[in-house]
């Protein structure tokens, strides 16, 4: 068997901006695994927030046995975007070699579309507010926050999308202080869900913290072994393959979360059509589906993902699975 790894670009429509900075292209890398004259492949977002960059992801997989196998990769590399890239190019290849799909051969149901939030960058309340108008059409919005001066984006996307469902990531921007003044607010704007409002080292203080929005870990929740520090403090686990290491351990952490008590959304980083497919499998029955990658980018792989009114639909076998 063959591991190769390789960079690829994704030019986005236009800046993507969260309180961490802004980008103007997806930076993924693609790996393809290849056994028997059969290839299958997966797509991975090295993130810093995580400690990760192209070249330490890619050192990662270099350093893998040729002859790996799915059931051995969670002992091999840990959860994060290295793992989730060459653990989805395994299911590709074991659907390929076997004349399956993967939900197939994961016991899933067929997969049918989910409605999908748009994500709107955050900026000035007058560029928000144009950037709402223009997407109000949608059912789902996720506005990105994360600075103390939030309060005029939110109100001003209300203004652009009056009937839009809103969802708002903070992306560890709030303090304390900050979520608690804003929380009354939330409410009053229809606000449905508040993804990690404090950076995931300062949650414990959510704890007795009066949450009328479900608020939903993101940074604080990687793979199973996050469970039993979410306790008290969240109602809802925002699963993204390249945090859990891939498709076996997101279906596994969906379960999980599930049977103590928690909601499920399932998110991505930006990237292309390759790396939602899998996640949409995970997606199935969730609370929010955030698989919106495609959407901002200006350009995309080949037999890319179908979104419509419905939402984004399960892959065709020429993407992948």
């Amino acid at each position: 068997m063959t591991i190769d790894v390789t960079r690829d670009v994704f030019r986005l429509a236009e800046a993507f901006t969260i309180s961490r900075g802004s980008r103007t292209e997806a930076q993924v890398l693609t790996v393809r695994v290849t056994r028997g004259g059969v290839t299958g492949w997966g797509e991975c977002v090295p993130y810093a927030r995580y400690g990760e960059t192209l070249e330490s992801v890619e050192a990662e997989i270099a350093g893998l046995p040729g002859d790996v196998t799915r059931d051995a990769l969670a002992g091999l590399l840990p959860a994060g975007a290295a793992r989730n890239a060459v653990d989805c190019a395994l299911w590709d290849l074991e659907a390929k070699q076997a004349g399956r799909r993967v939900w197939e051969l994961a016991g899933l149901a067929a997969p049918g579309p989910e409605v999908t939030a748009y994500t709107l960058s955050l900026g000035e309340p007058s560029a928000m507010e144009a950037s709402a108008r223009k997407h109000a059409h949608r059912p789902l919005l996720k506005i990105k926050l994360g600075t103390p001066d939030d309060m005029p984006r939110l109100e001003a996307v209300r203004r652009g999308a009056p009937m839009a469902r809103i969802i708002v990531d903070a992306n560890e921007g709030w303090s304390a202080k900050v979520y608690a003044d804003l929380a009354p607010h939330l409410v009053r704007l229809g606000v449905s869900l508040v993804e990690q409002p404090l950076p995931a080292g300062e949650d414990a203080a959510l704890i007795g913290m009066d949450r009328p929005v479900p608020v939903c870990a993101d940074e604080s929740c990687h793979d199973r072994a996050s469970l039993p520090a979410l306790k008290g403090k969240y109602d809802v686990v925002n699963i993204k393959l390249d945090k859990t290491g891939g498709l076996t351990e997101a279906l596994a952490l969906r379960d999980a979360a599930r049977a103590e008590g928690y909601k499920v959304m399932v998110g991505c980083m930006v990237g292309s059509s390759l790396a939602m497919a899998p996640a949409v499998l995970v997606a199935q029955g969730a609370l929010v589906t955030d698989l919106d990658g495609p959407l901002l980018l200006a350009e995309d792989r080949e037999n890319a993902l179908h979104y419509d009114e419905a939402g984004v639909h399960p892959s065709g076998p020429a993407l992948w699975g």
